[in-house]
């Protein structure tokens, strides 16, 4: 008996704590950031050749060496009618 009033005891003073730790660290006011933080890059230059779109684009050759022959495929439908919904 005295396990279980342990343990709820237990239980609820870990939730407790989570409960405060967490609502701790989303009323702390900390250190604010610089509101006029700037940074300079330097300048880029990019090079580079556009490709037109007329050209052509050649893919690789695909060699079939097998063939599969088709067959018929019966369904039986008949039971569908027959099912209970």
């Amino acid at each position: 008996m005295s396990d279980n009033i342990f343990s709820a005891v237990l239980t609820f003073s870990l939730l407790a704590a989570g409960t405060i730790a967490v609502g701790s660290e989303m009323v702390a006011t900390g250190p604010l950031a610089k509101a006029s933080a700037e940074a300079t890059l330097p300048t880029v230059t990019v090079v580079g050749k556009r490709v037109a779109a007329a050209d052509v684009v050649t893919l690789p050759a695909v060699i079939v060496t097998g063939r599969r022959q088709v067959t018929a495929v019966a369904i039986d439908d008949t039971s569908r009618d027959s099912r209970v919904q």
